[in-house]
């Protein structure tokens, strides 16, 4: 048998699979641009000018609508992607899991890069290590997977409940905080967060770069705190199922199906996405109060199947005349995917931070939701303008060399010639 094994053709490419990986990085670029880059607090008045009240009104229901919903997509189009590399490898005659460790550590190191150079928000790294965790679920059997999946998406309720009785309980996510503060007073002199936002929006890069040091432990600590590896992970599993035995296959054909998960999906999630919003208002989350485990109930109940209840409803979509369109249009980006997350990061850095414009917390929802869509319309342009002339995205080669052992045809022999 050979061991040989080639890259995944471009022809054979799923290409709703990419559509719809484009449109889950937009959806992450503007719950990334409120979190992260603008820093809007809807508790400060007059942020930005003119759209002071429609700002509020927008962050709630960017908290219904997409908060938590299309990080959710992402890894399931992750475990999704997993489960058709693990099958090509299996064809090739190589050992599965040996392949999939040396994809997820070049990620992992890229990640990495990113999560110290340009912003500690980074998915990639995170991702990577969930994916050498679900390595070890691979070979177990669909029922066991499915239950496991549900499980673990219900499971930070009783964890927040428990944290309430038992503090030993925050002591990883506290010691990864406190490390932060320890690393950030003395590499920044913050003292305070509002102090450190000042110096981040004024200050230059090398400021940034030193913040982003603490900004390591600030990130994993608040990670196991929302018991986000968890969430992540179970949406991996929910999407090594789809994509094991090609499984995506019957469930594209299967309308009925897709209708009865798109149809619970917004039944279920839409109500407790709405009281999500709420409750995340109050900001008592991390004040461990009992609010807290209202918040983490409809999290539970509505950031999943929301999220599944957007798959089905673009799997329907896709398969009209129009939806084809679509797809065609959103592919390039979702193939660049990579490229287009970590530049997102490069232009929040430009936007918002005083390496560049310094417009944290001078912007609020409507222009920042705005700004992304006519980034994410950009990269639509360029990826498509890109992929005429290469095969792959500047990190997506990167990646695809590191991971073959064997640097890839980066232009296409047409233009190469």
């Amino acid at each position: 048998m050979s061991t040989a094994f080639t890259p995944v053709r471009t022809s054979e490419r799923i290409h709703i699979m990419d559509a719809l990986r484009g449109i889950a990085i937009l959806g992450i670029f503007i719950a990334n641009l409120g979190a992260g880059f603008s820093f809007y607090d809807s508790s400060i008045n007059n942020v930005g000018p003119y759209f002071h009240k429609l700002d509020h009104t927008f962050r709630f229901w960017e908290h219904v609508l997409i908060e938590g919903k299309f990080y959710s997509i992402f890894s399931l189009l992750f475990g999704w992607g997993m489960a058709l590399q693990l099958k090509r490898s299996e064809i090739n005659g190589l050992t599965p899991v040996k392949f999939m460790r040396r994809r997820l550590g070049f990620m992992f190191l890229l990640g990495l890069a990113h999560l110290l150079l340009l912003w500690t928000g980074d998915i990639v790294c995170f991702y990577s290590l969930i994916g050498f965790v679900f390595l070890w679920m691979r070979k177990w059997n669909d029922r066991k997977l499915f239950i496991t999946a549900i499980v673990l998406l219900c499971l930070p309720v009783l964890i927040y409940f428990l944290r309430m009785k038992w503090n030993v309980l925050l002591a990883p996510a506290g010691l990864l905080y406190g490390t932060g503060t320890t690393i950030d007073s003395a590499l920044t002199g913050s003292k305070s967060f509002d102090e450190f936002l000042i110096n981040l929006k004024t200050e230059n890069y090398f400021f940034q770069l030193k913040s982003l040091v603490a900004g390591v432990f600030y990130r994993f600590g608040d990670l196991i705190f929302q018991s986000r590896p968890l969430k992540v992970l179970g949406m991996f599993i929910l999407g090594y199922l789809l994509g094991r035995n090609d499984r995506y296959k019957t469930i594209l054909a299967n309308k009925q199906l897709l209708w009865m998960i798109a149809g619970g999906g917004l039944l279920i999630g839409l109500p407790a996405n709405y009281q999500l919003s709420k409750l995340m208002e109050t900001g008592l989350y991390y004040q461990l109060k009992i609010e807290g485990v209202y918040q983490s109930v409809a999290y539970a109940l509505g950031v999943a199947p929301l999220a599944l209840a957007y798959v089905a409803l673009f799997f329907l979509f896709a398969q009209t005349a129009v939806g084809k369109k679509v797809v065609s249009i959103l592919q390039p980006v979702g193939k660049m995917a990579f490229t287009n997350y970590i530049s997102h990061s490069v232009i929040g850095t430009i936007v918002f931070y005083g390496a560049g414009f310094g417009l944290a917390r001078e912007v609020g929802p409507v222009y920042y939701t705005a700004f992304a869509l006519l980034v994410f319309i950009s990269q639509i342009i360029l990826s498509t303008i890109w992929l005429k002339y290469f095969n792959y995205g500047p990190i997506e080669w990167l990646w695809r060399s590191a991971t073959y052992k064997k640097w890839q045809q980066f232009r296409k022999k047409s233009t190469a010639n």
